[in-house]
C-alpha cells in the first residue's frame, strides 16, 4: 500500500493562482489535490482521463459546452474523458478539492 500525504507533495502552479499537488498513483486511477485562489481560472481544456472530484472548501464554477455549473463544498462531480471544460473561482475564498483520474494521470503536463 502506498500513502502520499498532502504535506509531502510539492504544489505546482499549473496556471496563475491554480496549485496542483500529485497524490497517490495506482494502476487504474490517480488523485491530485487542487487549490484555486479567488479570481483564478483554469482555461478550457480536455484530456482522455475520466475526472471525478469533490470540493472540500469553497465553490467553483465549471463551464462545459457553454453551460455554467456551480459546485460547492461537499459536492462531487464527474467530467467524462474528452469533454472540454474550464473552471473559475468567483468567490472570495480559495477553492480546495481533489480530482481522481482514470486511467491514472501519473505525469501530468502541469508538473513540467
Amino acid at each position: 500500500m502506498d500513502v502520499v500525504s498532502d504535506a509531502d507533495g510539492e504544489a505546482a502552479e499549473a496556471v496563475d493562482d491554480v496549485f496542483l499537488t500529485q497524490g497517490a498513483v495506482g494502476e487504474d486511477t490517480s488523485i491530485q489535490r487542487f487549490v484555486i485562489e479567488p479570481g483564478a481560472e483554469v482555461p478550457d481544456h480536455d484530456h482522455h482521463h475520466e475526472q471525478i472530484g469533490v470540493i472540500t472548501e469553497g465553490a467553483i464554477t465549471f463551464v462545459v459546452d457553454g453551460e455554467e455549473v456551480v459546485v460547492e463544498a461537499g459536492d462531487t462531480y464527474v467530467v467524462p474523458g474528452g469533454e472540454p471544460h474550464a473552471a473559475r473561482n468567483d468567490g472570495d475564498e480559495a477553492v480546495v478539492g481533489y480530482d481522481i483520474f482514470s486511467p491514472p494521470r501519473a505525469n501530468p503536463d502541469w508538473q513540467d
